[in-house]
């Protein structure tokens, strides 16, 4: 555990759920894990006890909480979930935070097995809806030219690029075709409490948190995470974005909240210190973003250059994409905040200099 880690308080220390099986957290609310075939090699996914009205009366049974990717060991390990964990009861809805496929991947499949509908925010769904269908510039293929813009040149990232043009559908193959609408502060009955959606920027388009005043407790998504830092990036469906300047007026959101708030995130593990964690997360962008004034005082920088400056670590082609996205992101804080220019040189790459 890091100094950063230690500010935190674990709720239940080391213990996760057992393969298969689920650990309740609080009453009605139980966690269960998914693998990833990625360096983040987890999912945390949430099971809701939950109960509508029907014309025969009420009808219980459970909201599921994101999904996973779709593949088969993931489709395994829900089969698994649905043999042992659910009493005999039905699965009533499935609602997702956001398009990354971890969180909305098998959502068809799940929604289709049970006949259940799917809960979104409009920016996710129709961000999920598009990228699902592989349309012309939220494909693999605008990724390129758009990094390209910003200095990738290395041979193997740009041939790992060239060949994503179906990398979201084949983790998403599939979008269910209609949803409900999840929009932030409205209350959402799930069982016998209410949960108050928050929507957060930056990460995704309109991310959804989930929050019970009954049971202080904070579904986080991707928002708030115990151990590293989201991403935030800038892709090529929305160029000029500013996601640091969203993701750090989003984490406000979530400040007000009870100090005791058990917090319920989707990498790592639940933890408490919800306000820390908000501060160590600005206080690291924050830090981003003087090393990188500090680079693009000394020299006019590409978001390439600035990711030795950002990533000490070695990187893979796979994630070398998201760090590129995120050292731009960086650099577009500053540029919109005006502390640094932009100019297209003769091989046709931004760079930034300070004013």
């Amino acid at each position: 555990m890091n100094a950063l880690e230690a500010q935190l308080s674990y709720a239940f220390g080391d213990t996760l759920p057992a393969a298969g099986a689920t650990l309740e957290v609080a009453p009605g609310v139980y966690w269960l894990r998914m693998g990833l075939p990625f360096a983040l090699d987890h999912i945390n996914l949430w099971l809701l006890e939950d109960s509508i009205e029907t014309a025969a009366g009420v009808q219980h049974g459970w909201t599921i909480v994101d999904c996973g990717i779709a593949n088969d060991a993931t489709r395994a390990a829900w089969e698994s979930i649905f043999d042992t964990q659910l009493r005999g009861l039905p699965i009533l809805r499935v609602l997702v935070t956001h398009c990354h496929p971890d969180h909305v991947g098998l959502a068809d499949w799940l929604c289709t097995r049970w006949q259940a509908p799917l809960w979104m925010s409009a920016g996710d769904y129709l961000s999920a809806r598009i990228m699902s269908a592989a349309l012309p510039g939220a494909d693999g293929s605008a990724a390129l030219p758009h990094f390209q813009r910003h200095g990738m040149h290395d041979p193997e990232v740009v041939a790992k690029v060239a060949q994503r043009k179906s990398y979201y559908p084949s983790m998403v193959p599939a979008v269910p075709l209609a949803y409900h609408r999840l929009a932030d502060r409205q209350d959402v009955r799930i069982g016998s409490h209410q949960w108050r959606v928050i929507t957060g920027f930056g990460h995704a388009p309109e991310h959804v948190a989930l929050y019970c005043d009954d049971l202080h407790l904070l579904i986080s998504g991707d928002m708030v995470l115990p151990r590293i830092s989201t991403n935030v990036s800038v892709f090529a469906i929305e160029p000029e974005s500013n996601p640091v300047q969203q993701y750090m007026d989003s984490l406000e959101k979530y400040r007000e909240l009870p100090t005791d708030t058990l917090v319920l995130p989707s990498h790592g593990k639940p933890f408490r210190g919800l306000q820390i964690r908000i501060d160590q997360l600005q206080q690291h962008h924050r830090e981003r973003l003087a090393e990188v004034m500090k680079a693009c005082a000394e020299a006019p920088q590409s978001a390439s250059d600035i990711v030795p400056i950002m990533f000490r670590r070695p990187l893979d082609a796979h994630q070398m994409t998201f760090a590129l996205g995120e050292a731009l992101a960086h650099l577009h804080k500053l540029w919109f905040d005006g502390t640094l220019t932009r100019r297209l040189d003769a091989d046709q790459v931004y760079r930034f200099s300070a004013t």
